[in-house]
């Protein structure tokens, strides 16, 4: 069973600044909650029992986020609003948090994680991409590894010229939904292998950690695709592909976007 997952969410958020500045991307407001809280709701409706959080030192609004307030509480019951205490009480979830010392990339944020895996699968969500859907995404990816044992990587079919942006997948179809995978690009500039992205959800075993060791920093950072790409030249790897809508939150017409998505929903209104 997977019952562990880790959120990193060390990242400077260069993209959008000068807001990440003194706000991180993953609590850029959505309908009331912050990205992270949907990341967190969707692990949790996975059946995830345990969750690590990496963070840099700027990152202390997260752990706020999903502590106890028990100021807040008191003032919520002394005037009468004791129906508000459920949505500011701390997740309900065992959440612990490590510390990315240094912006080493995704692949460095991962081996963070090494021992909170031990010798467990785990999955990973990016706080970047959000889902409004009802159903977790990632309870899909652990179905797919349930029945394959073996790791299991997001996918999503993108538009040619957004390619660039994502690492992209060549693989061969196994089933509705779920391919082999042979090899991932990081960001090819030119002739990607397919229109298949990583969609920043995945579920990995501990073999991943090895394979991290090996990988030198690229730019100064240790890329996660490197070593995934490596894995699965040696090993059976799988990629699920999502029909959800998802929304890369670090781009500002897509963050817009997903603002007004939710607050349809609120209203109880498609789009």
């Amino acid at each position: 069973m997977v019952l562990k997952a880790i959120i990193p969410a060390a990242g400077y958020g260069t993209r959008n600044l000068p807001i990440t500045k003194a706000v991180p991307k993953e609590m850029f407001p959505i309908s009331g909650r912050p990205a992270i809280d949907y990341i967190v709701s969707e692990a949790i409706n996975a059946g995830i029992q345990e969750i690590l959080i990496i963070l840099s030192r700027n990152k202390t609004d997260i752990m706020d986020y999903f502590d106890r307030s028990i100021e807040l509480e008191s003032h919520l019951s002394k005037h009468h609003k004791e129906h508000m205490i459920e949505k500011v009480g701390p997740a309900k979830v065992y959440i612990q948090y490590a510390r990315q010392p240094d912006a080493l990339g995704l692949g460095h944020a991962i081996q963070i994680g090494k021992s909170f895996a031990g010798d467990d699968p785990f999955a990973i969500l990016l706080p970047d991409q959000v889902s409004l859907a009802q159903t977790s995404p990632l309870q899909a990816l652990i179905h797919v590894y349930e029945q394959y044992k073996c790791p299991v990587i997001g996918l999503q079919a993108v538009p040619e010229e957004l390619l660039q942006n994502y690492g992209v997948v060549s693989g061969t179809s196994l089933e509705s939904q779920v391919c082999h995978l042979q090899s991932i690009i990081e960001k090819p500039k030119i002739n990607p292998p397919s229109k298949l992205a990583v969609m920043g959800r995945y579920v990995l075993t501990p073999e991943i950690f090895p394979y991290l060791e090996q990988i030198e920093a690229n730019g100064g950072e240790i890329q996660l695709t490197e070593a995934l790409n490596a894995m699965c030249r040696s090993r059976r790897m799988l990629g699920y592909v999502f029909t959800e809508k998802w929304y890369d939150i670090s781009i500002e017409q897509e963050y817009l976007n997903i603002q007004r998505c939710a607050y349809l929903m609120k209203q109880g209104k498609n789009e």
